[in-house]
């Protein structure tokens, strides 16, 4: 006798899902997940079109611990139910819609675009968070507002069109956490940039809810030898672990964390505080750009640790002259030049006028 084939069973399923009670539903709703995760060797498209009508009116049957389930392993497929995925990714519980929203490669850029529009924020994280994200997607995020902006900024698989740019330069002029974000991001364009640092410096800071006065257009003030203490015992454990990286130092640029960056560039530099102390308010940023090239930080991470130095940014000029030195410079040989540096200011700092001496020899 022979065997019914997928779709009659899958028929007999549709009909008898509507009367059976939810725990049967449940133990359904399994064997068609296996049924889909496991059949390699029948057409992905063709069984996902077949299962898709009973699993919507499955979807209607079970409880949410069970959709979150099913939202996770769809997730995982390549070709899914598209019209049961789409139910579950417009789901209003997050734990049912943002597995699916932050890894199915099955649900399209236009869907995507739609359920930004209107889900909640945590639904909106995790497409923010998704590997790759089209314009139309993007675009739909920083509509809904300033608090998503970071997270996508952030995330190298976010496409910008034009459009997004133009409401993410509208936002960085409130903003000035989205603008710094916006300006240090890798593949920002060179003419949104420009706009970026056109910005009057009065709106370069987000205004609190009390109206403070702006942030005085100063240098960061100077660790003292209390700060320099305090600090170096967690920075030479972090480099002891391998943790004093990119990442680290580029957040204490950020957050204004002078005693802990100081250090750090120190001990990765081998440069004594004095030296980076100079560097950081010297008006030619040369010395500094060697300074973080000798300790082997990269360009993202030295271009944070220039436009923060102090309350004003590069210009565009600057910035291009501090890129082109920072790639044209070798490792050893900014390591030297630091050590040279050691040396000269430790001779400096003993004798000033018997160094001055010497040089005019």
């Amino acid at each position: 006798m022979m065997a019914n084939s997928p779709a009659d069973i899958l028929e007999e399923l549709e009909e008898a899902v509507a009367a059976c009670p939810q725990d049967r539903c449940a133990r359904i709703l399994d064997g068609i997940v296996q049924l889909l995760t496991s059949s390699r060797d029948r057409p992905q498209e063709l069984l996902a079109g077949v299962v898709d009508g009973v699993l919507l009116r499955l979807t209607g049957r079970v409880d949410v611990r069970a959709l979150a389930q099913l939202g996770t392993t769809l997730a995982e497929l390549k070709v899914a139910p598209p019209k049961t995925l789409l139910r579950l990714a417009s789901h209003s519980d997050p734990d049912v819609a943002c597995p699916v929203l932050l890894k199915s490669q099955a649900i399209s850029a236009a869907d995507l675009a739609a359920i930004a529009v209107c889900c909640g924020e945590p639904q909106q994280r995790a497409i923010a968070a998704r590997g790759a994200i089209a314009p139309a997607v993007t675009e739909a995020l920083i509509a809904r507002g300033e608090t998503i902006c970071l997270a996508l900024i952030k995330n190298p698989g976010a496409q910008f069109s034009d459009a997004a740019y133009a409401a993410l330069i509208a936002m960085a002029e409130l903003d000035g956490e989205i603008m710094k974000a916006l300006a240090l991001r890798p593949g920002t364009p060179d003419l949104v940039v420009r706009k970026l640092l056109a910005v009057p410096s009065r709106q370069k800071a987000k205004p609190s809810a009390s109206a403070v006065p702006p942030a005085r257009d100063t240098a960061p003030k100077r660790p003292c030898a209390t700060d320099y203490t305090n600090a170096r015992p967690e920075i030479v454990a972090l480099n002891r672990v391998g943790k004093l990286n990119d990442s680290t130092v580029n957040r204490f640029a950020i957050r204004g964390e002078t005693a802990n960056l100081f250090t750090a560039l120190s001990v990765l530099s081998g440069a004594p505080i004095e030296i980076v102390e100079h560097v950081m308010i010297d008006d030619d940023c040369e010395g500094l750009v060697m300074a973080c090239r000798a300790s082997r930080l990269n360009w993202q991470t030295t271009l944070a640790i220039l436009s923060n130095r102090s309350g004003t940014r590069l210009s565009f000029a600057e910035r291009e002259r501090a890129q082109h030195l920072f790639e044209t410079l070798l490792l050893s040989t900014s390591q030297w030049t630091v050590r040279w540096g050691e040396i000269a200011a430790s001779a400096n700092m003993r004798d000033r006028g018997h160094r001055g001496a010497g040089m005019g020899g």
